[in-house]
């Protein structure tokens, strides 16, 4: 029992008096704007390449 309170002392002197911080990120608030998904033709283009390489490769080393 004796060991229990002087942990609860030795960690008490460095806790602040208000322990509790305020959120950074307040839950339940609205997102300002829409995300927007940019990219997608980037993607689409990536995607495209690696299959004609894979097909030309393909083709041309049967």
């Amino acid at each position: 029992m004796t060991e229990h309170r002087d942990e609860e002392e030795f960690y008490k002197r460095d806790r602040p008096a208000q322990p509790t911080l305020e959120e950074d990120r307040p839950r339940g608030g609205k997102a300002k704007a829409p995300a927007k998904n940019r990219g997608s033709w980037s993607m689409v283009a990536i995607i495209v390449v690696i299959v004609l390489l894979i097909v030309l490769g393909i083709a041309l080393f049967p």
